[in-house]
């Protein structure tokens, strides 16, 4: 006999459960398919938001960047191409729509929930049908309240309600939130400082690297056109037969060095690939630029003003003192209570054969007071102290690193300057020199030990003076860098 109201129960309602059951089978297949979630399909679907090793370049109609690298970069184009696909930009750019996605619900929690919800229940517990069927206003008669039978029921209604009283809590996490994503754009504007350094240095090198291709071109070139001549003489009998050899030895070694520079220029340029967000194969091909004026800073004291102004980590250090105060606000908000109110309006039946005559509501206010948690209340503040004293000695550490980064820039830059000075007195020396030697070799009055020793020193000259010029650029760059600068303005202009 206990069987038969189940029997019963599915005789009734088993259409209706299994319109729903399937229905459900139906749409859980479809969100949760295997193919949707591998690799592949993912990054397909998100094609457009990463560029798979790809190359970029500008498109002129829209003044975007794209997938494509096809012309010549100037600098400013290398730096918008890296802002627009370097890995870690994206990441830095991502993590702030998500600290923005959390501002938005924290706000959230200042507006009242509404939910609808439809159950299906069965049982012969007294508890249970007893309060089923009065909210389906179908108790029958002459019930035995100790054993009342089997009942079914669908119930399905509305919730709503609204905290009226949490003791700050949603304020202050609003205000977590809100300095969470102003962390996440300083984090993005500290991203940007050492990218657009790290895209100039990277720059810098690769012209200096076509320099030096340049340097040891004319130096195979110079040698080629002594060893023509020496050749002449040789077979006239006015030189020795060691001196077309040693000439000889001189041109392998400076075809090497053009070797050497046409491989740091691709290594260079394979790392700079990198740093744009493309592919190592891509062709990177950089235009020549000259020096520009950057309004940074002339001296040291006024450097670190405005690196304690400007620079991210010190910005994001402040932000993070501000949300420990918050959290420390946040944990003695758990002393407070908490106030709520919620209400239902719902209906009852046992084959959804609703009738509004029958209908139900509650509304209740909810006051809910931890008194005692064992001490956890009281260790979570305790947390939160130590957390703030930890930021305020960050903020301490933080300043210093920033004050010493800035020296240590400007140091490197006045060593750049004076050796760019030094270097560019230098090759004009050396270049006089190896006029000299070469005209007395040809004449014969110098050794050709002594014509290699003033062409190696041309070209080192030359050499030296092409780094000491770049290596002022890339100084200058990192003082932008040590100071914050590149964070805060609109990068390069073309």
């Amino acid at each position: 006999m206990r069987y038969v109201p189940t029997i019963h129960m599915v005789s009734k309602a088993n259409k209706i459960q299994i319109v729903i059951i399937l229905s459900f089978l139906l749409i859980t297949c479809g969100c949760f398919s295997h193919d949707k979630y591998t690799y592949e399909s993912i990054r397909q679907e998100y094609a457009k938001v990463i560029c798979d090793d790809a190359f970029s370049t500008k498109v002129s109609k829209t003044g975007q960047y794209t997938c494509a690298l096809q012309e010549p970069v100037s600098l400013n184009d290398a730096i918008q191409i890296a802002l627009a696909n370097n890995p870690d930009n994206k990441i830095a750019v991502a993590r702030i729509k998500q600290a923005e996605a959390m501002i938005k619900k924290a706000n959230a929690d200042f507006f009242p929930f509404l939910g609808f919800y439809t159950q299906y229940s069965q049982g012969d517990a007294p508890s249970g049908y007893l309060f089923k069927k009065i909210d389906q206003r179908l108790l029958p008669a002459n019930t035995d309240f100790n054993s009342p039978g089997w009942y079914e029921n669908y119930e399905t209604g509305i919730k709503a309600g609204i905290n009226i009283f949490n003791g700050g809590r949603d304020i202050l996490n609003k205000k977590i939130a809100e300095t969470d994503f102003s962390i996440s754009q300083i984090d993005g504007q500290s991203v940007e400082n050492s990218l657009v350094a790290s895209v100039i240095h990277t720059y810098y090198n690769a012209l200096a690297a076509k320099e030096y291709i340049k340097i040891t071109r004319d130096s195979v070139s110079t040698v080629k056109s002594q060893l023509r001549l020496m050749n002449v003489r040789f077979r006239a009998g006015g030189v020795l037969k060691s001196d077309i050899l040693s000439l000889e030895v001189r041109l392998a070694q400076a075809r090497e060095d053009v070797l050497l520079s046409e491989n740091r220029l691709k290594t260079t340029l394979a790392a700079f690939a990198g740093i744009l967000g493309v592919s190592p194969e891509a062709e990177i091909r950089v235009k020549k630029i000259e020096s520009r004026e950057i309004p940074l800073p002339n001296e040291y004291i006024a450097g670190v003003a405005y690196a304690l102004e400007n620079r991210s980590e010190v910005n994001k250090i402040k932000e993070q003192v501000i949300q420990s105060r918050i959290a420390l606000d946040l944990s003695r908000a758990e002393y407070l209570p908490r106030v709520d109110l919620q209400s239902k309006y719902y209906v009852d039946d046992p084959e959804m054969a609703y009738n509004d005559s029958r209908d139900n509501w509650t509304a209740a206010v909810i006051f809910n007071w931890d008194i005692f948690t064992g001490f956890s209340t009281k260790a979570e503040e305790e947390k939160a102290k130590a957390g703030l004293e930890e930021m305020l000695a960050a903020d301490l550490k933080t300043r210093l690193s920033v004050k010493l980064d800035v020296k240590n820039a400007y140091l490197k830059l006045a060593e750049a300057k004076a050796r760019l000075d030094v270097a560019e007195r230098s090759v004009a020396m050396a270049e006089e020199s190896f006029k000299l030697v070469r005209k007395q070799y040809e004449g014969g009055a110098a050794t050709i030990t002594r014509y290699f020793e003033a062409e190696l020193a041309f070209n080192r000259a030359k050499t030296r003076t092409t780094a000491a010029y770049y290596d002022r650029e890339k100084a200058l760059a990192d003082i932008g860098r040590a100071v914050g600068y590149w964070g805060k303005v609109d990068k390069i202009t073309p």
